[in-house]
């Protein structure tokens, strides 16, 4: 079966890896009380978010110019619920952070990449606009881990009950034709 090329693969593995790191941090510095400490973990949890919008622009950018394989045969119901998970997928990976980042800037933090690259405000300050882009940063993020876990399954469904190769077309260090 063909494989995505290497840049796939590692963008992939990268973006989900940034996610479930990003999440679990989010999580977890909501929590803390105010404190400097608490002020540098959204500082990275800003830069991951920000770096997961890139990177997924570049893997939008790489598809388009590097068709993905074929899929193995599958039922048509399932080649459609594939292709509309993927869909929502990409549109919330990069939600997520756009959400986050209007959020920052409806409640008057300034979104740092990295501490040291400024990004513009994209929305003047207002306590009830961030508010609702508070929760709404929330949900996206709710929908997205639902749709990851969907994905999972999926995945693991094609490895060990369809035993189809689906999930080895995009897991690293395996070799092969790449597409």
């Amino acid at each position: 079966m063909t494989r995505y090329s290497g840049l796939a693969i590692g963008l992939h593995w990268l973006v989900a890896l940034l996610i479930f790191g990003t999440f679990g941090l989010g999580l977890y510095m909501t929590e803390l009380p105010f404190s400097p400490d608490k002020l540098r973990l959204y500082s990275w949890h800003k830069t991951i978010g920000v770096s997961v919008f890139l990177l997924v622009l570049i893997r939008l950018g790489w598809r388009l110019w590097r068709r993905p394989p074929p899929p193995p045969p599958m039922a048509r119901w399932q080649r459609v619920a594939s292709h509309a998970v993927h869909h929502l997928l990409y549109g919330l990976m990069l939600a997520v952070p756009l959400s986050g980042w209007l959020m920052s800037s409806a409640k008057g933090f300034q979104t740092m990449w990295f501490g040291i690259v400024p990004l513009p405000d994209l929305l003047p300050a207002s306590e009830s606009v961030g508010d609702a882009l508070a929760r709404t940063h929330w949900f996206l993020n709710l929908a997205l881990c639902g749709l990851v876990a969907l994905h999972l399954l999926a995945a693991l469904k094609h490895q060990f009950i369809d035993r189809d190769g689906l999930l080895g077309r995009m897991w690293p260090g395996r070799h092969g034709d790449t597409t």
